[in-house]
């Protein structure tokens, strides 16, 4: 399944230079102060809400279905501020990447970090159960300056190219990066003693994955954290970033479920979409919805994609 990696050294022919264009004035942007590169980021996201008619509507969409209680004024209004975060979250991998130390570790409160290394000095490999939030990439390099070094699984991009900067990336916080099609790697590396970062909450087909409610909308959820829990002997931490209203991030360490994998891995991947549903409600617009959440489910549900031109 591994492939020969490629350094990005080698990704220099024309078709690449506006992605290095683009890198080289995020890499300036990451020098300016923190609150003004995350307001440049904030700018960002306003134009890509305005020109990303498509991508507009499922945000709105996902938004409907997860929060129907709210009216459409509110829920435009929540579709725009996840536009800012998304604008913030590249301005934000770019710190992921380029930011010192001192610099991420002053703008950052952790809270549970005793959970993990509880559950790595029983001599058990840990899951570091999160979800795609926005803040997900920065968040990932203060939790590798605070417990020993870590796995991260990651998705292969069409591009090579995109592939390995998501890789060279990530590797910016954990010392390993996994396909997320490689369990058997994951488990390896679990059985080791050795944690490993996971996010299993964008189930790409129905392989390996069961229809659960998310915010009583049924979508198709992965159980797989339940058999790499049992496979690896591990214990599984959930963990979830947040940025603050002053620009600062919290990263929350949850305590490590008890009694997981439990006999139903149904049961178990609920357990998961409980907590993961409590944190999206603390900072809604922060949560991944550009993703198309919904689909994919069989013919006998709704599609919930195929009406969005009046949501555009």
């Amino acid at each position: 399944m591994s492939r020969e990696r490629k350094p990005l050294s080698s990704y220099w022919s024309p078709r690449y230079w506006p992605v290095w264009l683009g890198m080289g004035v995020l890499r300036l942007i990451c020098l300016l102060p923190h609150r003004i590169a995350l307001s440049i980021g904030s700018v960002l996201g306003r134009l890509m809400h305005s020109v990303g008619g498509q991508r507009r509507a499922v945000v709105r969409r996902n938004i409907e279905l997860c929060f129907p209680d709210l009216s459409p004024h509110e829920r435009n209004a929540l579709a725009l501020e996840h536009f800012k975060a998304l604008g913030m979250m590249l301005i934000e991998m770019g710190l992921g990447r380029w930011a010192s130390d001192r610099h991420l570790l002053s703008i950052t409160r952790l809270k549970g970090i005793e959970n993990v290394h509880n559950a790595l000095d029983s001599g058990k490999g840990v899951i570091l159960l999160s979800a795609h939030f926005t803040t997900l990439e920065i968040m990932g390099r203060v939790l590798a300056l605070n417990m020993p070094p870590f796995d991260a699984v990651y998705r292969r991009n069409r591009s090579e190219f995109m592939t390995e900067l998501q890789r060279s990336g990530r590797e910016r916080s954990a010392e390993t990066t996994i396909e997320k099609r490689d369990i058997k790697k994951m488990v390896r590396s679990l059985r080791t003693g050795r944690a490993v970062w996971y996010a299993p909450d964008q189930s790409y087909n129905r392989k390996g994955a069961e229809i659960l409610p998310f915010f009583g909308v049924p979508a198709l959820h992965t159980t797989a954290t339940s058999a790499l829990a049992r496979l690896g002997d591990a214990a599984v931490v959930p963990f979830f970033p947040r940025r603050l209203e002053d620009s600062t991030y919290e990263l929350t360490l949850l305590p490590a479920f008890d009694g997981f994998p439990g006999d139903d891995p149904a049961a178990d991947t609920r357990r998961y979409i409980e907590v993961l549903e409590k944190h999206i409600q603390a900072c809604p617009e922060q949560y991944f919805w550009v993703h198309r959440k919904f689909k994919s489910l069989p013919d006998d549900y709704p599609d919930y994609y195929s009406d969005l031109d009046a949501l555009k």
